[in-house]
Formats: C-alpha cells, sequence, structure tokens
C-alpha cells in the first residue's frame, strides 16, 4: 500500500470512532432522560382504544350458545334502556328530525317518503304492524329495510310509536 492510503485509511477510522462515540453517548444520553419518566396515560384514548378493539359478536352454538346469546340480548337491551335518546321526549317531530329524516326524506333503502301514496300499503296493514315494525325492525320481500327503532337502540317503545303516529299524521 501506498503512503497516501494509509494515511486516508488512519483518517476514516478516526471518523467512524468518533461517530461511534457520538452515537453511543446519544443512546446514554436518551435512556438517560427518558428513563426516568412514567408515560402518561390518556383515559380517553384508552377507553376509545379498549372499545375499538372489543369484539363486535360472539359465536354461539348448541343449547348452552342459544342461552348465552338471549343473555348477551338482554343485556344489550337493559343497557339501551339505561341511555334514554332525546331526553325521553315523546314528540315525534324532534326525533323524526333527528334520526328518521335521513331515510324517510330520501327514500333510502325503499323508506317511504311522507307521501300517502308510498304509505297506502303499509297503513292497510294497520298501526300496530307499523308500530311493530318500526320497534322490531323489518325486512320487506321488495328490499325495503327498517333498522329496529330506526336504528338508535336507546329510543323507548313509547318514543318509536309517538313518532311512527307524528309521521302519519303529517302525510301529504
Amino acid at each position: 500500500m501506498r503512503n497516501h492510503d494509509l494515511v486516508f485509511l488512519k483518517h476514516f477510522s478516526q471518523v467512524i470512532g468518533v461517530l461511534v462515540a457520538i452515537t453511543i453517548a446519544l443512546i446514554l444520553l436518551g435512556r438517560h432522560f427518558n428513563g426516568y419518566k412514567p408515560p402518561e396515560v390518556n383515559k380517553t384514548a384508552e377507553a376509545a382504544t379498549v372499545n375499538r378493539i372489543k369484539p363486535a359478536g360472539g359465536v354461539f352454538a348448541g343449547a348452552t350458545g342459544a342461552a348465552a346469546q338471549a343473555a348477551a340480548a338482554q343485556a344489550a337491551l337493559d343497557a339501551a334502556k339505561g341511555q334514554v335518546a332525546y331526553e325521553g321526549t315523546l314528540d315525534g317531530a324532534v326525533i323524526f328530525g333527528n334520526l328518521c329524516t335521513g331515510c324517510h326524506t330520501a327514500g333510502v333503502a325503499k323508506a317511504p317518503k311522507l307521501v300517502k301514496a308510498e304509505w297506502a300499503a303499509r297503513l292497510a296493514q294497520g298501526k300496530d304492524t307499523l308500530h311493530k315494525h318500526a320497534i322490531e325492525g323489518y325486512n320487506g320481500p321488495d328490499g325495503g329495510v327498517m333498522p329496529a327503532r330506526g336504528g338508535n337502540p336507546a329510543l323507548s317503545d313509547e318514543q318509536v310509536i309517538a313518532t311512527v303516529e307524528w309521521m302519519i299524521g303529517q302525510l301529504k
């Protein structure tokens, strides 16, 4: 090797050595300053994470599974009863304006608009059937879909019935 190659290798090795020393020093300083602080737990973020990763459903098989499914459904109903939608109002206009208008104004999923002609066949079945379909949900043979309680399980039966009655009264 030539002399200038040896000088280059010597200087290059020194630069690498200094960079390694700086890297080690920065790692040690970082561990020192971050090692003494416990991470802060954000309760809202933790609750949101738990809510996001909880199972969306369950697998129920056989007689034991049917009992577990019934218990889960009852627990969901009990939890929903504890939360009263729209402060418990029985004003159909308020509930319609906040929940039902999304489908019944535009006719989404074949939802009848507030027009007598679209409600004629439904009214012929009787109000009890309308109330039942609004409370329990309905998947019609024509492809029409009505989610149970309009998609808000916190609505009480009385609120759903009051809203259906209000809608019938608004037919043009």
